[in-house]
């Protein structure tokens, strides 16, 4: 994909899009993430995200892009972590949604403290630290009014033994977060050490709110 159609006057003109971007989207086929399940929409935002931090200083390690498809149902491996620069796909994992954000399905966001919800949107990781869950991953949310609340609602990425593919088989789903994007916990100490200090994390739904509120698509699109 070397260019982005936009309307213009009921024209379809091309938008410019980097070289880097345009083998960044080229992944999505070549690793086959359609049949895995990773909404094609989900990944072009993502990459063009990523792009806009990497442009903005943002990005310490700007290999690694992480992205949670909750499109998904919470019963399917909806954390996809690629690695940019080896065309690679590290992990595909179980992760959890907030409580409040629905049952089987995420359908319901927000940025605010003790709504128990998850936030949509990109993030910056942080640095790792051992506490209530064990070895966790601070989150550094992006985007104004829709996430950027991450930090003083503790939202973090961490282990958690209800992210397990028997539970969700046995109940229809798997448990659920106070917000955390929780993970399976014998794949937690790979992903975060993967993923920690300076990559980008972006959440996703299609979710018309976020999609018309933020700034980082709209910026990108």
């Amino acid at each position: 994909m070397s260019s982005i159609g936009k309307k213009n006057s009921g024209v379809v003109a091309p938008v410019a899009v980097s070289p880097v971007v345009s083998a960044m989207a080229a992944l999505y086929e070549n690793l086959s993430l359609d049949s895995l399940g990773l909404s094609r929409e989900a990944y072009q935002y993502a990459i063009q995200g990523h792009d806009r931090l990497l442009k903005e200083g943002k990005l310490r390690n700007d290999d690694i892009l992480s992205i949670v498809d909750f499109s998904l149902p919470s019963t399917k491996k909806r954390l996809f972590v690629i690695d940019l620069a080896s065309g690679t796909l590290l992990f595909n994992s179980l992760v959890s949604h907030g409580r409040n954000s629905g049952k089987e399905m995420a359908t319901d966001f927000s940025n605010s403290p003790e709504s128990f919800k998850s936030s949509l949107g990109f993030y910056v990781t942080g640095k790792t630290y051992r506490g209530q869950h064990g070895y966790s991953l601070k989150l550094e949310g992006e985007e104004d009014g829709i996430n950027n609340n991450a930090m003083e609602r503790g939202i973090v990425m961490h282990a958690a033994n209800y992210v397990d593919e028997k539970l969700a088989r046995l109940q229809g789903y798997i448990g659920r977060s106070l917000g955390c994007p929780a993970i399976p916990t014998k794949l937690h100490k790979k992903i975060i050490g993967k993923i920690q200090n300076g990559t980008c994390l972006f959440m996703y739904s299609p979710d018309t709110k976020y999609l018309s509120a933020s700034r980082m698509l709209q910026a990108a699109a």
